[in-house]
């Protein structure tokens, strides 16, 4: 195998022997093979691929389709009944809830079980203990067993473990699907940097978005077999064919957000009966020269929520103080995806409407409406302040991402995930074909 492969896999395929009842098991080895007393059912059957360092791969498909037992062979987890794997590096593998941790022992307690499982020497663990307790998030349930834990505070804390311990190839299942958005956006940036430094990411998900932003190919399975291995979004779309296939089978954008400035009285006043959202603010950027205190978010009536339908208008009032004083100033509000990819918004300088002369210690109340024409899901908010020379060159006031989450519900009338003015029409019979030309 070439050092520059580091997941080879030739053949695999993995049968299960399934009983009708429970006694079959047992003549079965009394029979010891000239009677067959089961059926086969091949989880996998003859899959081959290979993974070079530095890839991220995504593995797609219907309940079923034999991610998981693929996921656990790679792992070691399991055997497989035929074919060669052969893994090149240190492998960090996130698989079922709970696997390696001892449901007895506390959040401290499985860090350093995990690690010396790992081979990780106490010496290291120690010094990146704050690291990954910062990056888990679970507060003082660190120190409780656990047993006690939620689903997401069990994959909060795995993750944090097996990344923190730089391994060469990680190997991840479903598991990041249970955290919270916040949760799974920290996953994505960590996944981010994991890979920009050299690692493997070899991860299963139902989330063809991830797959698209995150990955370098794709692989689609389906009922233990390999049916695509290419570009990310070649296999996003074969993927949702062959779901739509089986489903059949018996059994203007410039236009939707807008930017204004609300200095008035009036328009204060109409946030004293309104309540600030609480702000995360777990990723703030800039030199401080401004500082978002407050955030409203109402829908176009005034009323507030965090729950839109498709084609809503949302409307973010920020409330901002100025720690210096600005000639303009631009302001913005935006919305991003689950894998921190943004998706549109609403921004001051592309609307030309930059405010000031801003003096320090100034207030300002910063209002955005940005019209919801996106595909159904949850969404993270970022916000920002920013003077801006060019759209490449500017000056980071503030800036807040991921510091709240929205969800858009309803049926989409659109092809994709954002919804672009277009139109379809029939001309009729062409009248002259096109010259070519040479």
């Amino acid at each position: 195998m070439s050092s520059d492969v580091v997941i080879s896999v030739e053949n695999v395929s993995k049968m299960y022997q399934v009983y009708s009842k429970p006694s079959d098991r047992m003549m079965q080895m009394i029979y010891r093979g000239h009677r067959q007393l089961y059926k086969e059912f091949w989880a996998l059957n003859d899959v081959s691929f290979e993974v070079r360092r530095g890839e991220t791969i995504g593995v797609i498909g219907r309940n079923g389709s034999g991610k998981s037992t693929l996921l656990q062979i790679l792992a070691g987890t399991l055997t497989p009944t035929s074919g060669k794997v052969a893994i090149n590096g240190r492998v960090t593998a996130l698989l079922e809830l709970g696997s390696g941790f001892n449901p007895e022992f506390t959040g401290r307690e499985n860090i350093f079980l995990n690690a010396t499982i790992l081979g990780v020497s106490q010496e290291v663990v120690e010094n990146k203990f704050d690291e990954i307790a910062a990056f888990a998030d679970i507060g003082d349930f660190l120190e409780q067993p656990v047993k006690t834990y939620s689903s997401g505070m069990y994959a909060r804390l795995a993750f944090a473990v097996a990344i923190s311990f730089e391994p060469e190839i990680l190997i991840v299942d479903e598991i990041l699907s249970v955290g919270d958005v916040f949760f799974q956006a920290r996953c994505m940036r960590k996944l981010d940097e994991f890979r920009e430094n050299g690692g493997t990411v070899f991860f299963v998900t139902h989330d063809t978005h991830a797959v698209e932003r995150v990955c370098t190919r794709a692989i689609v399975l389906s009922h233990g077999k390999k049916v695509f291995e290419g570009g990310t979004a070649d296999g996003v779309t074969v993927y949702y064919k062959m779901s739509r296939e089986e489903a059949k089978a018996p059994t203007k954008q410039v236009d939707s957000s807008t930017v204004t400035t609300a200095q008035s009285e009036e328009k204060h006043s109409q946030l004293a009966e309104l309540e600030s959202i609480d702000i995360r603010r777990d990723h703030v950027v800039g030199d401080h020269s401004a500082l978002i205190e407050e955030v409203y978010i109402t829908d176009d009536e005034g009323v507030q929520r965090s729950n839109f339908g498709i084609g809503e208008w949302m409307t973010v009032r920020l409330v901002v103080t100025f720690n210096a004083a600005f000639d303009s100033v631009d302001f913005g509000v935006g919305i991003r995806d689950q894998s921190g990819t943004l998706i549109g918004g609403a921004h001051s300088m592309y609307e030309n409407s930059s405010i000031g002369p801003i003096k320090a210690g100034e207030r300002r109340c910063l209002l955005t409406k940005i019209k919801l024409d996106v595909a159904p899901r949850e969404y993270l908010l970022i916000a920002g302040i920013a003077r801006h020379d060019s759209l490449q060159v500017y000056q980071e006031c503030y800036g807040l991402y991921d510091f709240c989450a929205i969800s858009v519900t309803g049926n989409k009338k659109f092809w994709g995930e954002v919804a672009l003015p277009s139109s379809t029409a029939d001309e009729g019979e062409p009248t002259s074909s096109p010259e070519s030309t040479v």
